[in-house]
């Protein structure tokens, strides 16, 4: 059975720090796409941060500079550090495993952690 959980979340002041984590059981985690997608109230979900198996990134530009995604294959865990957070940040921050070979089928989302940042 595939999970994808995350954790990490919580209330944050502008300019404060967090890290989430994911952790994925029951797939070959080092062969998936690994990304953070974020959704606020009112608006659609969006790609925030994806890390290649290989270990590259790439970051929407909102985040760039600020958020920093990471994976660590040994614990099947993906993580996204995020500094400087701004009230704009407040949103619900979503996992997702993605496998590049089908794309399109493969994949799972996690149920997602709520960050929110007080201004």
């Amino acid at each position: 059975q595939v999970q994808v959980v995350e954790s990490g979340g919580g209330l944050v002041q502008a300019g404060g720090s967090l890290r989430l984590s994911c952790a994925a059981s029951g797939i070959g985690f080092s062969v998936y796409v690994m990304s953070w997608y974020r959704q606020a109230p009112g608006k659609q979900r969006e790609l925030v941060a994806t890390i290649a198996t290989g270990g590259n990134t790439n970051y929407a530009d909102s985040v760039k500079g600020r958020f920093t995604i990471s994976r660590d294959n040994a614990q099947n865990t993906v993580y996204l550090q995020m500094t400087s957070l701004k009230p704009e940040d407040t949103a619900v921050y979503y996992c997702k495993a993605v496998r590049p070979t089908d794309w399109a089928r493969d994949y799972y989302w996690g149920q997602g952690t709520q960050v929110t940042v007080s201004s």
